[in-house]
């Protein structure tokens, strides 16, 4: 072995044993990222990387290369996923209910509706699913299914599901703008990333519901989602810290949305434009 060589242990980033130190296409560049929970505290695998000498150019060793803080999201991101996962979950038991449906539609909904775009997040930046691993995910949606059903409608008006929708629209946002940006994905996409975790469950009800979805409407949805997890990660670049962070974001996000319900806003629609 080169003496300017060193071997890390298979099990620590570095390639199988069966590969030359210099080949990386046999292996990904980028690992899973997995929680490891030690003392309370969460991790996440860094990305490791072929570190050369400098001097002749020889591989030295494949090296972890620190590229996150060892703590994911703040303690109080796991308040806002719940408050997010809660009203999500209660607009798709409304929905159901709005049509008089049996109290497993009711539950199906909730469920769907809460989970929708957290599962499809999570998928997309390589985390663990989080309902499938903490029982509390799915046992809010079950609650807040079995609080609707055993409640008088009169409690329930029209008007509930959107302003429901519209907090749990502004909590999601930021909740997966913050989760996409602690698990190393750049800002752009990890803003979108918050997009897509606010908006797909409300699509996925309106589906199955036989609405049409919301993003066929002008009104101001996906773009109040837009503007919390853009400016919460705006904010996180800026050094702002992540509790006000969290919260302004999420104030903007409900309140343009809450404008866009009470006096309709939205945005102009394409219009055809005649050949000159």
């Amino acid at each position: 072995m080169n003496p300017k060589q060193r071997r890390v242990h298979p099990a620590q980033y570095g390639p199988p044993d069966n590969l030359s130190p210099l080949s990386t296409d046999s292996f990904p560049q980028r690992t899973p990222a997995r929680i490891q929970k030690r003392a309370g505290v969460i991790g996440v695998q860094s990305r490791s990387r072929l570190v050369r000498d400098a001097g002749a150019g020889t591989p030295l060793a494949m090296l972890p290369v620190a590229i996150l803080p060892p703590e994911i999201l703040p303690a109080a991101a796991r308040w806002l996923d719940l408050a997010g996962l809660a009203v999500f979950a209660a607009s798709g038991a409304l929905a159901a209910a709005k049509r008089g449906q049996t109290f497993v539609t009711l539950i199906f909904f909730g469920l769907i509706t809460g989970v929708g775009g957290g599962t499809v997040r999570d998928l997309l930046i390589d985390a663990p699913v989080f309902w499938i691993h903490d029982a509390r995910a799915a046992t809010m949606c079950l609650f807040v299914a079995t609080l609707i059903w055993t409640t008088p409608a009169r409690w329930w008006r029209d008007e509930a599901l959107g302003w429901f929708d519209a907090v749990g629209l502004a909590a999601y946002a930021v909740f997966g703008a913050a989760k996409a940006l602690g698990y190393g994905v750049p800002p752009v996409p990890a803003a979108l990333m918050g997009v897509m975790s606010a908006c797909v469950g409300g699509i996925i009800r309106d589906v199955l519901a036989g609405e049409p979805s919301i993003l066929m409407r002008p009104e101001l949805y996906v773009t109040a989602a837009a503007l919390a997890s853009a400016t919460y990660v705006i904010l996180v670049l800026l050094g702002l810290p992540v509790g006000w962070s969290a919260v302004i974001a999420a104030s903007a996000g409900f309140t343009l949305r809450a404008l866009a319900i009470r006096y309709h806003l939205a945005l102009p629609a394409y219009a055809e434009r005649a050949d000159p």
